[in-house]
């Protein structure tokens, strides 16, 4: 029934409660899981915001060519910080998988909006995407927007929302 799942995780604790769900299905199924981080580029000026980016590209596009990206007030990161980010979310899919045990996973980082990415992902041949919620409710969900609802509302494949435990 499953043999590709989507883990999409960003070290938060929401990400955290859905795991053992991932891994419940995965040796259920004997399925793969696709640990996914997405480095968020949807709300930087300039090239970083290109949705498009090819999974594991460490230069994140500081801007086109002749761009002054040096100008003050940008908002595109210099390459440490890009090379930092990167090297970030690469440490977060593999801690993650680690966390699997056993399970056979493949890492992915990916940027852009992450809904989006999750979505661009998904259509890849995944069977089903696992996801944690924030749990966040009324006004705080409609200021910063949910990730997991866009998935759910976009997603063409079955899509598992785990919410975080809020008594923690």
């Amino acid at each position: 029934m499953y043999s590709d799942i989507l883990y999409p995780t960003d070290d938060s604790e929401g990400s955290a409660a859905a795991r053992e769900n991932v891994r419940d299905l995965a040796e259920k199924y004997d399925a793969t899981v696709h640990v996914l981080y997405v480095v968020d580029t949807s709300d930087v000026i300039g090239g970083m915001a290109d949705d498009h980016q090819p999974e594991h590209d460490s230069a994140m596009s500081g801007g086109r060519e002749g761009d002054d990206t040096g100008m003050a007030g940008s908002r595109i990161p210099s390459e440490a910080v890009q090379q930092d980010v990167l090297e970030q979310a690469e440490r977060i899919v593999e801690e993650t998988a680690a966390q699997l045990g056993d399970i056979e996973t493949e890492t992915v980082v990916a940027h852009g909006a992450p809904h989006e990415a999750i979505l661009d992902r998904a259509a890849e041949g995944i069977d089903i995407i696992v996801m944690g919620t924030h749990g966040r409710t009324g006004l705080e969900r409609y200021l910063l927007g949910s990730v997991a609802e866009k998935v759910v509302r976009l997603s063409d494949v079955p899509v598992l929302t785990v919410r975080q435990d809020s008594s923690a």
